[in-house]
């Protein structure tokens, strides 16, 4: 049985910044330092992340810290990867039309990433990288992607922007970490043959088993055919 003693003992600040962390990462996987700042230096915290740890622990969670991306990311725990009946609880598949369009997004992020400088693309950069390898999709379905890929810190956007080709997208280095590898190196091998064994790693450390990726991002489980089996 977990102890959870120490939450009596936080001041009423710290208090809330744990719960907002919970809150935060069971409803978007990611937090990301760019987008949260102070969220992420309070997990990134050794005391505080293994307070949060302890926590997650309960519901077969744990949080892992990528310090040198700044993002933190909620991941099953280890004890739980084989747990038959808990694997696929409460994950968030993309659809195929998602997963094209977050290997755009993907590829774009590698050409550009740095790890000082933010980075950002525009509608028109992302339509074109879809129009080179042959990717349609309507505008509905773009904008639902973006949604999705919004609540999980994968990108961010002025909303009025994502309707003008020169608007801009900001995209996050939690695009590093959000897919299952498996997926990912079918989706490059079908679309961009020649990336197939090159760079279809999405970053350090990933697992397709831990609970995170294209796979599995825990949130809501999308309804129809559209869903991963």
């Amino acid at each position: 049985m977990s102890d959870f003693s120490f939450m009596d003992k936080m001041k009423d600040e710290d208090a809330y910044l744990f719960k907002r962390c919970i809150r935060r990462l069971l409803d978007s996987t990611f937090i990301v330092a760019d987008r949260d700042e102070r969220l992420y230096e309070f997990i990134s915290a050794e005391g505080n992340q293994y307070d949060i740890n302890v926590y997650l622990g309960a519901i077969g969670y744990k949080v892992v810290v990528e310090d040198r991306m700044k993002v933190a990311m909620l991941q099953q725990a280890d004890e739980d990867v084989d747990t038959v009946g808990l694997k696929r609880i409460s994950l968030y598949r993309f659809n195929q039309k998602e997963i094209r369009l977050l290997l755009v997004v993907w590829m774009l992020f590698l050409e550009r990433m740095g790890y000082a400088e933010p980075v950002f693309v525009t509608v028109g950069d992302i339509m074109d990288k879809c129009a080179l390898y042959q990717i349609a999709l309507t505008p509905a379905e773009i904008r639902g992607a973006y949604r999705v890929f919004k609540r999980f810190s994968l990108i961010d956007y002025n909303d009025d922007d994502i309707t003008k080709e020169d608007g801009v997208i900001r995209l996050y280095p939690s695009l590093q970490f959000c897919m299952d590898i498996g997926q990912l190196k079918q989706v490059v091998a079908d679309y961009v043959p020649d990336l197939s064994g090159e760079e279809a790693d999405p970053g350090e450390g990933e697992n397709p088993e831990d609970g995170t990726g294209a796979e599995g991002l825990p949130g809501e489980e999308p309804e129809g055919e559209e869903a991963d089996e």
